[in-house]
């Protein structure tokens, strides 16, 4: 263990934000593994009143927990698995034990996203303490497999509260949201996500016959130019322009005396309300077709873009941060996807704050210790704005 680190356990008992936050630590829930987390979580929330289901899937755990029976229903949302460590020497410390040093705690999960799970769950224990008749419901969709395919998890338990027509009004997700400091950006939507499978089929031949071949190499060279020569558009108010990104590009049997008969490609968009799905698909398609190319186009559609417009929901978790932390946040519509894009297809209003992000996938993921009853104190005021 490096210099100056010091275990959980190596000191006195820690406060029970941390205590709860180092449990779940410990458990290395790796995709699609839940390594016991939810049922951590879902003993605390029985004993205050909760309705506990777990729901599985293929391979995948997932909890839906709900305290009520009317509306409306606040939703804190969340996903126990984790990503690989990765190279464990890389590591100061074992990163399924953790280790708190020069006010910040270590360990995998820390940041992404077990803080926001402990913070949820101690905000509504202090909530339902002080309130235990409020109105409405609170529930909680619990997931262990965000990091992965994500096609077992949130995605699954939304198709199932769908079809027996129980309904979410708002969503708090736990995704590490903030930048630089806790609380200073709230996602307020994000991207959509698509990805082009692409095979370019030509005439595999000698590379001193190229009259006897069809090299799909340079067939596709101006196709790719065309494509990232594309102003897609250039974004609104709440959206950057969107992005067009080749993400592999694979030609070739290995002999350097043979043009190829078989090119792939796969490029992503990252793309804004400007546009749909299937409008990015009918655009692609015709630039192709233009080029008079041999191909085959497959799609996979990760999530639809969505936002959240002011109202309840961004007021409430806005003025919860100004309270707590004197900040006023940024809205924002920023980074990757998350599974907000599964929740907010039901007409909720979806909003994420979770910890700083800056470690997040990486070697010594940490969050700040002092961060932890913060998140909490956050969480729980939004319950009062909302529920109280």
């Amino acid at each position: 263990m490096a210099s100056g680190m010091t275990t959980i356990a190596d000191k006195e008992a820690p406060t029970e934000d941390i205590a709860l936050l180092a449990e779940l630590i410990r458990r290395p829930s790796v995709t699609p593994d839940d390594a016991g987390c939810q049922t951590v979580l879902a003993e605390r929330l029985e004993a205050l009143g909760f309705r506990i289901e777990p729901m599985r899937f293929g391979e995948v755990d997932n909890l839906w927990a709900r305290r009520g029976t009317a509306g409306p229903v606040l939703c804190f949302a969340g996903h126990t698995d984790v990503v690989p460590p990765g190279d464990l020497s890389a590591w100061n410390s074992d990163p399924f034990e953790p280790v708190r040093r020069d006010g910040l705690l270590y360990g995998r999960g820390a940041a992404d996203m077990k803080t926001s799970l402990a913070a949820m769950l101690l905000a509504v224990e202090q909530f339902v303490t002080a309130f235990p008749d409020h109105p409405g419901s609170i529930a909680f969709l619990i997931t262990s497999d965000e990091e992965g395919p994500a096609r077992d998890g949130t995605l699954k338990v939304v198709e199932t509260l769908a079809a027996r027509r129980e309904s979410i009004d708002w969503c708090v997700v736990g995704e590490p949201s903030s930048l630089e400091q806790l609380g200073d950006t709230l996602r307020i939507g994000r991207r959509g996500s698509l990805s082009g499978l692409l095979t370019v089929r030509g005439i595999q031949g000698h590379v001193a016959y190229p009259d006897l071949a069809d090299n799909p190499i340079r067939r596709f060279a101006p196709v790719l130019n065309a494509l990232h020569d594309v102003v897609w558009d250039d974004g609104n108010e709440h959206f950057p322009p969107t992005s067009f990104q080749v993400v592999q590009l694979d030609a070739g049997i290995g002999a350097p005396n043979v043009t190829p008969g078989e090119l792939f490609a796969r490029f992503n968009f990252r793309y804004s309300t400007e546009w749909t799905h299937t409008a990015l698909r009918q655009r692609v398609g015709t630039l192709l077709d233009s080029f008079e190319l041999d191909y085959e186009l497959r799609w996979h559609l990760s999530g639809e873009p969505f936002l959240t417009r002011p109202g309840r929901l961004i007021d409430a978790v806005t003025q919860a941060v100004h309270e707590t932390a004197g900040l006023t946040p940024e809205l924002s519509t920023g980074g990757g996807t998350s599974d907000g894009r599964f929740i907010a297809p039901m007409g909720v209003d979806v909003v994420e704050l979770g910890p700083v992000n800056a470690s997040i996938h990486k070697v010594n993921e940490h969050v700040r210790i002092a961060d932890v009853p913060l998140l909490v104190a956050m969480y729980r005021r939004t319950l009062e704005l909302l529920l109280a």
